[in-house]
């Protein structure tokens, strides 16, 4: 990139008086953030691209383009495509295409940004694939019966595709690049002189793909200054959390000495709910954090403190999981649901469908749909008040469909529209509360539960804690079955819970 970060920060943000005027109009409902905070914020909401799943995209392009050039090629000569003629020369340039692809960096982001280079690379290690295979051909028998004027038709069309895809793929990268979608950002936690030099460090890396956002620090004075190093400090530690709500962040990295051990517990208990990549710059001290991952950003080394759940493959794999069996749910209950709105409109009058605010990702407040199980103007919308035994607010459909169940089926909705999943933390409504306390005052770290997609289902609840929550131990038990699903979470870990959710709703005694 020919300007750092910090140039570019410096030119995003306007004058001093004007951030104030903008944070202030973005801001109704008293936030604690500065103006040039929210500001800040608000042009990060735009969701970054991983360069994990990217690189790994145009892998799985490049080979599905040499394998449909190869059968292709067989096939225009007569061979047939299921033969060990056809599907061994194929198998063994696959290997091979990933081996050279992969040895000349095709998949680094520097290069796919780079029409020449990108071109030169792909040229290369493809006619490096094609002399192998005519060596193979010429002193062994894995080309047997695959003649010379097929592999090179499948030489030339497959480089001009390659090559056409790849001038695709690197128009795309530029602009994403410029547009910001394929840094990590991170947050600096920590001030001054530290700070700084880390901040220096990181940019005298090549190709660095970390955008710096800003500042967040406790201190004030000389030993945490408003500007460092360029870059501008935003507010405090628990300001941070606020910001992290808003803005799409990559990892905090906290900087200051390994040695101050209080202090750093003390901001770690602070920030570990945020779904984000947790890390400490070690750059000036000693790496000796046994049981921790250690790794760099080019030659700095930091330490992995904590690391996003469902990141990169595999919300990927989480997402493709939850459309297609939701869309199957949904197509094999569609009865029971049509039967369920058919009683509830027979039995009381009002929609047949209720929203209700609750938690969703990241804190991000979010509309659950349910059948209605209450009289409509009875119904409670904020859940203020808790639904008890014998409630006179439910309605008598109301009651079974709760005993049931019933009433969460229209969540797989909220799966297809991407606001839930159907395996994780139950989403809470945002007043909910025992003995007249909010849950996050009640249970320590409530918040981490959001570090994932809330779920139709979830271990807490096929661990028998589901229905009404009227003593602290109920919360704090969900919370914690709730962030070990989080911290051990699988496709398979999801099937197990989807398996064991009709069974788990057979205990009735605390769902009313």
């Amino acid at each position: 990139m020919t300007r750092n970060h910090a140039d570019r920060l410096r030119d995003a943000l306007p004058a001093e008086k004007a951030a104030g005027a903008e944070g202030a109009a973005e801001n109704p409902h008293g936030s604690k953030l500065s103006p040039q905070a929210l500001q800040i914020a608000s042009r990060l909401q735009k969701s970054v691209i991983s360069p994990i799943v990217l690189a790994g995209t145009v892998r799985l392009a490049d080979l599905a383009i040499v394998a449909a050039f190869g059968f292709a090629s067989l096939n225009s000569g007569g061979v047939p495509l299921t033969s060990s003629t056809t599907l061994l020369p194929v198998a063994t340039a696959l290997i091979l295409s990933a081996a050279f692809f992969q040895a000349s960096d095709c998949y680094q982001i520097p290069v796919m940004r780079n029409i020449v280079a990108q071109g030169a690379r792909i040229t290369i290690a493809w006619t490096l694939v094609f002399v192998t295979l005519f060596m193979a051909k010429t002193f062994g028998n894995v080309m047997r019966g695959f003649e010379s004027d097929l592999l090179i038709i499948w030489y030339g069309f497959g480089m001009a595709t390659l090559l056409t895809v790849r001038l695709i793929v690197s128009t795309f990268v530029r602009h994403w690049t410029r547009d910001g979608r394929l840094e990590r950002r991170a947050v600096i936690v920590g001030g001054g002189q530290a700070a700084a030099d880390f901040i220096h460090e990181i940019e005298r890396q090549p190709n660095n793909d970390i955008r710096i956002c800003g500042l967040f620090d406790d201190r004030k004075g000389d030993r945490s200054p408003d500007i460092v190093a360029g870059y501008p400090k935003l507010g405090t530690v628990s300001d941070l959390v606020e910001f992290a709500r808003i803005a799409r962040i990559d990892m905090l990295i906290v900087t200051i000495p390994l040695r101050a051990e209080k202090r750093l517990l003390e901001f770690l208990k602070t920030l570990w709910v945020l779904p984000v990549d947790i890390r400490l710059s070690a750059h000036t001290d000693k790496l000796s954090f046994r049981d921790r991952a250690s790794s760099f950003i080019g030659t700095v080394p930091i330490v992995d403190v904590v690391l996003k759940p469902m990141a990169d493959w595999d919300s990927i794999a989480k997402r493709g999981f939850d459309l297609v069996v939701a869309s199957m749910l949904i197509v094999l209950l569609t009865p029971v649901m049509l039967a369920t709105a058919l009683a509830i409109r027979l039995d009381s009058k009002g929609p047949v469908l209720f929203r209700q605010k609750r938690y969703g990702f990241n804190n991000e407040v979010i509309d659950v749909l349910k059948f209605r199980s209450m009289y409509h103007e009875m119904a409670d919308p904020t859940a203020k008040k808790v639904v008890t035994r014998n409630d006179p607010r439910v309605t008598r459909v109301g009651r079974f469909i709760r005993r049931s169940s019933i009433d969460e089926l229209p969540q797989l909705f909220n799966v297809l529209r991407g606001e839930l999943s159907l395996v994780g933390p139950r989403p809470h409504a945002v007043n909910a509360h025992t003995n007249e306390k909010l849950w996050d005052e009640v249970v320590d770290g409530y918040f981490a539960r959001h570090k994932v997609k809330p779920g139709v289902t979830g271990w807490a609840q096929i661990n028998g804690w589901r229905g009404e929550v009227d003593t602290q131990e109920k919360i704090q038990k969900r919370v914690e079955y709730d962030v070990y699903y989080i911290e051990n979470w699988s496709i398979l870990f999801d099937i197990r819970i989807l398996i064991q959710t009709p069974f788990a709703l057979l205990k009735t005694e605390n769902a009313y």
